[in-house]
């Protein structure tokens, strides 16, 4: 996790060195304990192996243990964030509300038959602040063991659920083959190795379970939207159009097809529901 590393003066922080100097520092550290074996690969990439899968569940679930007890409040909007939503079109209402770029692109759009509709029950769901961008190559290894953990920059108040299930949808299915028209090359295996992993440390209550398999379609939506928010910010039109059809849409696509079905109906099954 990021700390408050000492920079040049003796005893001046990265952060204080920010608020007196103005000086921008993304994400400060110590050295880290393992190796970086998955810096060369593309964030959605799969586990190398289901030895990996496993040991980055059991990782995870050491994180969520250890966050048990901080209570700080839900981030407010702002560029790239992983937010947890209940209900895909309320999520764009309310980036539309909240962000004055986002609801530019939008005028005149039918964007509610654009972005298919997702929803989830989240009563029960017990609030816990989650990584929000759990995937191998934001972890450090020795062996088959996280021996470090990368990039809070999403974290945010939500639910370990919400975790869980975006640790699946980010290294299970091959979302940029999808968009080439080509298959999920869903990792089922990997799949099991993660949620055994995890489960090993940190059991899963049946409510847990339920929305792990609820929030699959959801957990990118927040982030997306921020993102589309974060390309319009910078001029890069293109991309954020890019973002909207292919990354927004084209996952809630999938999520909504047969074959998104089939692995939703997988994660239940690997989950015992």
């Amino acid at each position: 996790m990021a700390e408050p590393v000492s920079c040049d003066d003796p005893g001046e922080t990265a952060l204080e060195r920010g608020r007196v100097h103005g000086a921008y520092a993304y994400e400060v550290q110590r050295v880290g304990e393992g190796q970086d074996r998955y810096r060369a690969d593309f964030s959605w990439s799969p586990y190398r192996d289901v030895d990996d899968a496993q040991g980055s569940g059991v990782a995870l679930a050491r994180l969520h243990r250890a966050a048990q007890g901080f209570d700080a409040p839900t981030r407010q909007p702002r560029p790239l964030i992983a937010s947890m939503w209940s209900d895909v079109h309320a999520a764009v209402e309310a980036a539309i509300a909240e962000r004055p770029a986002v609801a530019r692109m939008l005028v005149g759009r039918d964007w509610r038959a654009e972005i298919p509709q997702a929803t989830a029950n989240l009563d029960g769901a017990q609030p816990l602040w989650t990584h929000g961008d759990w995937h191998p190559t934001n972890l450090l290894w020795t062996g088959h063991e996280v021996t470090g953990v990368l990039d809070f920059g999403l974290a945010d108040r939500t639910t370990a659920a919400f975790d869980i299930a975006t640790a699946i949808e980010r290294t299970m299915i091959d979302w940029v083959a999808l968009r080439d028209g080509g298959p999920a090359n869903a990792r089922t295996d990997q799949l099991t190795a993660l949620l055994d992993g995890y489960q090993s440390v940190r059991a899963l209550s049946a409510t847990d379970k339920r929305l792990v398999v609820e929030l699959l379609p959801l957990v990118h939506v927040g982030y997306e939207l921020s993102e589309i928010d974060y390309f319009l910010s910078v001029a890069d039109d293109e991309r954020a159009e890019e973002a909207y059809h292919d990354w927004l849409g084209g996952h809630l696509r999938w999520w909504a097809s047969g074959e998104g079905a089939a692995f939703v109906a997988r994660v239940r099954r690997a989950l015992g529901t």
